[in-house]
């Protein structure tokens, strides 16, 4: 056996039979209503490709139709070949054109609150959104932007960072969105590996009730290139900062004489829309390309169907709580929204600010139907207690939504009872950074779901569990997850590095995408992410998937979050770390009370999964490091477990101290 197709198989199996069909009263109304109306549609969608996605393409708008639907050269794709479009124009134009230039298209809540705890809420329609769009794409324009220009773009949650990525798309400039939360070091590197020569930040960002510091920190990230040589700064937050002579300038000056008139460029389909990193293993960040046309193509319909959106319906108000520096932002609250035409919600800040009840007062006040959160947040919501739901009215939701993580079943069951009161369906999306758009989800009126499964297949995608010779395996057997067809969010390479990109995605299994994760498939179809091909620990011979191990302590009663690593041992050449945060206030470390909980949360985990998957340390603590994104940093977590030293760059940790805390804890 193969170390990849070892890493990819687990011993254990979480068994999860709980099943919800999708609520009647949804369904009725849906895009795709039915299970067997959905295995028709995918079913074609494989068959016949290039019909379909021909079709799904129809529906936007294009300067010039294409000649081909798909070139394939594996592991090169090219589709649309020859038609011509622009992101920004089918974002805003083409809803104009179809006389819906006063429909909502952006609401912005900012995190400050006044005296009287009403926050900041500013509306934008399509119209009054292209005349902003237009009159910054003309100041990048005078700042000597063109077409193929790489715009870097540092700034935090607030309508400007929407503004500022559609004007980089209506002139073909590909942006490069760096996350609000990264360190200047790692601005200076995105700004290196595209060769960026301007940025556009803010003064700060509000987080909390405190301004970050982001022009402070790309003042700092510019001492260490020379590359930039023109700032742009809008000012949010009004804290000091240093604007230098002859490179940075303000926004608002800047536009004072700026033309709202700037027509959209036509973009060759395969042109390149934007650059975003993300993290790699050698610690490199990887510059993902996404093309234009097909993008927009896969990210308009993966919109449609996975959230069931109705533009006819005018209560509709869609909420994702991503921030756009990640893809989910790009995708799931600009790009495949604004094409959908349903308003799409910012909020500007922490959701615990100024109180934990922020999201749900949120969802009250704006009568949100649609709600796409993450999983980390979703199990901060359930330590953080039920009182902070119960004084809220959700009735507004429909649907519930959760990416950038598999989520484990007893989450799953919280969120869909507290939050969508058992009358919401879920649709727990799985895809990458990489995949443009959604791969694996459930269809909302269609799927029947089961907690802790992404389901099925998103339409146009072939889903298969494999071996690393590409041999399905069977069912409910251990593989690694690929994707055997092109689709036309796939990202077209890694910048400036042709070779990672082959490795990277290509060797793994040969002839298919290969992401990188481990899955089964279970007897009604339905896919199981286990979790990272190297997140699964070799215990004595035995494969361990970390993600099943995290989701049996969720299952105890007392547990909030869990965070499973494997540490060297010297028995079992691996063993089982577990870190948890409780429901229940937490017992004094070494005291008896904390020893007790932890054996039974080991033999919970005995119980649930088997006697190897036993963790051999369990910590208790009150919070994990984790990232501004809310990413949990594993190898920090590994280090601590194997009693390393912590010596890796902790500077996008949002709180060192809890490091510093767990290690003080000891084994």
């Amino acid at each position: 056996m193969s170390a990849t197709e070892s890493s990819a198989s687990t011993t254990s199996m979480l068994q999860e039979n709980r099943l919800f069909p999708p609520p009647a009263e949804f369904a009725k109304d849906a895009h795709i209503s039915s299970l067997e109306q959905y295995e028709q549609l995918h079913q074609r969608s494989i068959d016949e490709p290039e019909a379909f996605w021909a079709e799904v393409a129809e529906g936007l708008h294009w300067f010039k139709k294409w000649e081909k639907v798909l070139d394939w050269d594996l592991p090169d794709a090219k589709w649309f070949v020859g038609g011509q479009t622009n992101l920004a124009y089918n974002c805003l134009d083409r809803q104009i054109d179809d006389g819906l230039g006063d429909k909502v298209a952006l609401v912005f809540e900012g995190e400050l609150v006044d005296d009287n705890g009403q926050p900041e809420v500013v509306k934008y329609t399509y119209a009054e959104l292209k005349r902003e769009v237009c009159r910054f794409a003309n100041v990048l324009k005078a700042q000597g932007v063109r077409k193929g220009d790489v715009v870097t773009i540092y700034m935090g949650m607030i309508p400007q960072l929407a503004i500022a990525m559609l004007a980089c798309a209506r002139i073909g400039a590909p942006h490069a969105i760096i996350f609000g939360g990264f360190s200047a070091q790692a601005i200076c590197d995105r700004v290196e590996d595209g060769k960026s020569k301007i940025v556009v930040t803010a003064d700060g960002s509000w987080r909390r009730g405190k301004p970050v510091p982001l022009k402070k920190n790309v003042d700092d990230a510019l001492e260490m290139t020379k590359l930039v040589e023109k700032v742009i700064v809008y000012q949010r937050c009004k804290n000091d900062v240093t604007m230098k002579d002859g490179r940075d300038q303000w926004w608002h000056d800047l536009e004072k004489d700026a033309s709202d008139d700037c027509p959209a460029e036509p973009m060759d389909s395969e042109d390149l829309a934007f650059i975003l990193y993300t993290s790699g293993s050698t610690g490199k960040p990887k510059g993902i390309m996404h093309t234009t046309g097909g993008y927009l193509v896969h990210t308009t319909m993966t919109s449609k169907y996975t959230f069931d959106l109705k533009p006819d319906d005018p209560d509709e108000m869609y909420w994702c709580t991503a921030d756009i520096g990640w893809i989910t932002g790009h995708s799931y609250i600009v790009y495949g929204i604004l094409p959908n035409r349903v308003p799409t919600l910012m909020y500007e800040g922490g959701p615990n600010f100024p109180a934990e009840d922020r999201f749900w007062d949120i969802i009250e006040r704006h009568k949100v139907t649609k709600f796409y959160t993450a999983p980390t947040a979703i199990r901060t919501f359930m330590k953080w207690g039920d009182e902070h739901i119960d004084k809220h009215d959700l009735s507004s939701l429909k649907l519930l939504g959760t990416v950038g993580e598999p989520i484990n079943p007893e989450a799953w069951m919280w969120y869909r009872e507290k939050i969508g009161g058992n009358r919401c369906p879920i649709v727990d999306t799985w895809w990458q950074t990489e995949t443009g758009g959604h791969m694996l989800t459930p269809m909302p009126g269609a799927t029947p779901t089961t907690p802790g499964s992404c389901c099925r297949p998103m339409l146009g995608i072939d889903a298969a569990v494999v071996n690393s010779e590409g041999e399905e395996v069977g069912t409910n057997e251990g593989g690694i997850l690929v994707i055997r067809k092109p689709w036309p969010s796939m990202l077209r390479g890694i910048y400036g590095d042709r070779q990672r990109f082959i490795e990277t995605y290509w060797e793994k299994v040969p002839g298919m995408y290969c992401p990188a994760d481990g899955a089964r498939k279970d007897e009604n179809g339905n896919f199981w992410i286990t979790g990272r091909i190297d997140d699964v620990i070799l215990v004595a011979g035995h494969n361990i998937g970390t993600m099943e191990v995290e989701s049996a302590l969720v299952s105890h009663d007392s547990v909030a979050e869990a965070a499973v690593v494997g540490f060297p041992h010297e028995v079992k050449g691996n063993g089982v770390a577990a870190y948890v945060i409780l429901r229940v206030p937490m017992p004094a470390p070494g005291s008896d009370d904390a020893k007790a909980l932890q054996k039974e949360l080991i033999q919970h985990v005995g119980k649930e999964l088997g006697p190897v998957a036993k963790p051999d340390q369990v910590r208790l603590t009150e919070a994990l490091p984790k990232t501004r994104s809310g990413k949990i940093m594993r190898r920090l977590l590994r280090d601590i477990a194997a009693g390393n030293d912590i010596t890796s760059d902790t500077s996008t940790l949002e709180d060192r101290t809890i490091v510093d805390k767990l290690v003080a804890q000891g084994g």
